[in-house]
């Protein structure tokens, strides 16, 4: 009776680690699978040079990565040059530094009308100030548009 006994036992708790070892071994191979990182995919728009650089890199054979295409320097077009505007006695080159942009406005103070915009980084030229040198009135380079701005908002440029 206690030979059966043991053997009860002893096969339930052989059935018992025989179960958490499969389920640990399931479970560690799905854990690694999720773990590495998918092949980077190849788009028909990518760079030719980048597509070279990232067939090096897969060395998945089952992968099918399109020709690069042929590399073709394009022939340099003669582009006009202009000759720099003459700027105003006074006036100076400057850009605008405020990264949202700048309105335009007809007068030298915040309620007057909006004229115009300009954007970030853009290359305007100084024409005045206002007697209290807070405003400036700016016409921005290669066009007509004139209009004031807060000082704050450019910098000058030489």
């Amino acid at each position: 009776m206690l030979s059966g006994l043991l053997k009860l036992i002893l096969g339930f708790i052989l059935a018992i680690a025989v179960l958490l070892g499969t389920g640990l071994t399931v479970a560690l191979y799905f854990i690694n699978q999720t773990a590495i990182p998918p092949n980077k995919p190849i788009f028909a728009n990518d760079n030719p040079s980048l597509k070279n650089q990232a067939t090096k890199e897969t060395k998945d054979e089952s992968v099918i990565t399109p020709e690069p295409e042929p590399d073709t320097t394009p022939t340099p077009t003669a582009t006009p040059t202009t000759t720099p505007e003459k700027l105003p006695p006074g006036a100076y080159q400057g850009r605008v530094t405020w990264s949202e942009g700048l309105s335009l406005r007809s007068e030298p103070n915040q309620e007057s009308e909006k004229v115009g915009g300009v954007t970030f980084n853009q290359k305007i030229i100084v024409l005045e100030e206002n007697p209290d040198k807070t405003w400036v009135k700016i016409r921005t380079e290669g066009s007509d548009q004139e209009g004031w701005v807060k000082v704050g908002n450019i910098e000058r440029t030489n």
